[in-house]
């Protein structure tokens, strides 16, 4: 009997003294186990970023993409509730906008519009904003660019500028070279 306790405890022992450098074991394993998921994340990031710039290529390719950005340097005589914009007659893009994304173009940030491809020759652009102007008045006007589209990418930026001394909002088109 008296041996039959003593095996018991000697295996009670050593079971209690393989606890912890099985926890150490499964920690150490556990921590590997996280640095390999850590790593398999940055690599499906990378792959994701990778994918995205080919995606881009393929569908726009540099002899024919053509890209419109918006900025405001407006606030106090007028105020944006929408933009559509027109190649060639047909309607390409259109926006509704909230009170936060005007306020992040009034602070300087800058819209990316429309992006597509676009053939070489001539083409006109139409831009038709609305929005409150002076006196809180609804407003509604355009500007239009006509652009010689090469074999190059082609950049349009939409201005709204502020024009104190007519005390009206101007809409410049302009052509990045």
């Amino acid at each position: 009997m008296k041996t039959s306790k003593c095996v018991r405890a000697l295996g009670l022992l050593l079971l209690v003294l393989a606890l912890p450098l099985a926890a150490e074991e499964s920690a150490n394993e556990q921590a590997a186990l996280n640095e390999q998921i850590q790593d398999l994340k940055k690599e499906v990031l990378d792959l994701n970023r990778d994918l995205f710039l080919l995606e881009e290529d393929l569908l726009f390719p540099a002899n024919t993409q053509f890209s419109v950005f918006l900025s405001v340097d407006a606030g106090k005589l007028f105020h944006l509730d929408s933009v559509q914009l027109k190649i060639d007659d047909k309607l390409v893009a259109a926006h509704l906008y909230t009170e936060r994304e005007s306020a992040a173009l009034v602070r300087g940030g800058v819209q990316r519009l429309y992006v597509g491809n676009l053939a070489s020759g001539k083409h006109e652009i139409v831009a038709f904003f609305t929005g409150k102007g002076p006196n809180d008045r609804d407003y509604k006007r355009a500007t239009s660019v006509v652009i010689d589209k090469t074999e190059d990418p082609q950049f349009i930026e939409l201005k709204i500028l502020d024009d104190p001394s007519k005390e009206q909002p101007e809409f410049i088109a302009k052509v990045w070279e």
